[in-house]
């Protein structure tokens, strides 16, 4: 190496972390593939499913469902209306509403 030859350590680096997440994406991969053969799945399809799902993690107990949530899910729903729901809305109230962000 000269003296004139600067090392790019920041490249250097995304080349390290990009090396080490196709690694690891490789040994992940394998490993649901073994479990496929293991579990001796009946076709390709379901083979192919089981590989391309490896990333996935299980829900852990913190994750469950049941707690108080911050968004509702539909906002539009919810936005300026009393608590009952209106059973009939004008073409106008249905546009206006449509554009409204949630936030």
């Amino acid at each position: 190496m000269e003296r004139n030859d600067v090392i790019d350590f920041k490249a250097l680096e995304k080349e390290l972390q990009d090396a080490l997440a196709a690694d690891e994406k490789y040994k992940r991969e394998n490993a649901a593939k073994l479990r496929a053969v293991e579990q001796r799945v009946s076709s390709y399809e379901e083979f192919r499913s089981i590989v391309l799902a490896s990333h996935l993690k299980p829900l852990e107990r913190k994750d469950k469902m049941g707690g108080k949530r911050n968004v509702p899910w539909n906002c539009h729903t919810t936005q300026g209306q009393p608590s009952q729901f209106k059973t009939s809305l004008s073409k106008s109230e249905v546009l206006s509403n449509s554009v409204r962000p949630c936030f």
